[in-house]
């Protein structure tokens, strides 16, 4: 059961993204609800995706927690009008959610972008509250990359994003690089922390005897991910005779192509939306993992599903440039191999891996000092460590 605070309350968490739809932010911030509500008192917003008030009571969690579930119009397969308006409406809810339950502290998320942070702006002014900005996207910019918002529109998201950020109590964000690109757009004076995102838990993962060779990829198969050119690659790879294996699993617009490469050919297989365990047991079972994502939105974000990999012990395969900050850390942390986003490249790697000449075994290392900066405890570690609660005697 969750509990209703009468009074202003100490702490607000908002995320559209919630446990138990998004097993890594959802689940980390309801752990970071619960740990917290034994000394202040919680409440969290979200977008109820699944009935979460009969989940939290089936599963016994969220105790001494206060809900403001609003529903759920939209998900990431839905148009991108649908997603708008879905965000508008949640903006609302958020605003009504905070006049009545009236924190001191709030943590919001870029989920959705833009608006909803700028809602808790207004809130934070007009009620003499503090606010924790955590950017998980840089925004407008990273939905710029994928389809050409109009200039006077994104002229207006940018200058309420930044107003957004200049007033933060705290900023945190996912790498160094969006960090910079915070600083230079926003000019802000907040103090701005990097901290990793978490791993999905591989708690109830069991190892396979010995991997399949190929590849696996867990995630949003969406605008940014170059899904038809990995699509192209594979299905020219497969053509030539390559004979390697290709697991997907997860939606996104992109999903039905996947579905439909998967029933072209005996190759590939397509899970669908599946459970955070069969993810990452997905990951687990295959040599490589592949990490495709567009040069420019990684100066605006970075792709949720890399955590995952260093825990299934994949080498990562980064679908890149070079010069961004997924090939830093691919990299950097010697998880796997960077290759061009061109098909030529990807298919002669894809037949480099097969022959051999390419050794999955050579990237996965020892990664316990990274496994310890992505697991959930680190995380939950950090944001305490990070929020100006005030510590009650």
């Amino acid at each position: 059961m969750t509990t209703v605070h009468t009074g202003r309350r100490d702490f607000a968490i908002i995320n559209r993204s919630f446990w138990p739809i998004y097993p890594v932010i959802g689940e980390a911030l309801l752990r970071l609800a619960e740990d917290l509500s034994s000394d202040y008192q919680v409440s969290v917003v979200m977008q109820d995706h699944a009935a979460i008030r009969d989940r939290l009571k089936e599963e016994n969690r969220g105790k001494n927690v206060e809900f403001f579930p609003a529903k759920a119009w939209s998900s990431s397969s839905s148009g991108v009008l649908l997603r708008a308006l879905d965000a508008v409406y949640f903006m609302l809810w958020v605003f009504w959610s905070l006049l009545k339950c009236r924190p001191r502290l709030v943590y919001v998320s870029t989920d959705p972008p833009v608006l909803v942070p700028f809602a808790v702006m207004l809130y934070a002014m007009f009620f003499r509250a503090q606010y924790i900005y955590h950017l998980q996207d840089v925004h407008p910019e990273a939905a710029n990359v994928v389809m050409k918002v109009n200039p006077v529109l994104f002229r207006l998201l940018r200058w309420m994003d930044k107003v957004t950020m200049r007033r933060a109590t705290v900023l945190i964000t996912i790498t160094q690089e969006m960090a910079e690109e915070i600083r230079k757009r926003s000019e802000t004076t907040s103090p701005l922390y990097v901290v990793d995102n978490p791993a999905v838990s591989f708690d109830d993962v069991q190892p396979p005897p010995t991997k399949t060779q190929g590849f696996s990829f867990c995630g949003n198969a969406g605008r940014l991910q170059r899904i038809p050119l990995l699509i192209a690659a594979i299905r020219r790879y497969l053509d030539e005779g390559g004979s390697m294996s290709f697991g997907f699993a997860g939606g996104g617009v992109h999903a039905p192509d996947i579905e439909q490469l998967a029933k072209s050919y005996e190759n590939v297989e397509y899970l669908g939306l599946v459970s955070a365990s069969e993810a990452a047991q997905l990951n687990c079972d295959y040599e490589w993992a592949l990490l495709p994502i567009e040069d420019e939105v990684t100066r605006y974000a970075f792709p949720s599903k890399s955590s995952s990999y260093v825990f299934a012990g994949a080498a990562v395969m980064a679908i890149c440039g070079e010069q961004t900050s997924v090939a830093d850390w691919t990299i950097g942390n010697n998880l796997g191999v960077v290759v061009s986003p061109d098909q030529d490249s990807l298919v002669e790697t894809f037949f480099k891996i097969e022959r051999g000449e390419l050794d999955a075994n050579d990237h996965v290392v020892d990664r316990s000092a990274l496994k310890a900066r992505l697991n959930f405890d680190y995380f939950l570690g950090r944001l305490k460590e990070i929020m100006p609660l005030q510590v009650k005697p």
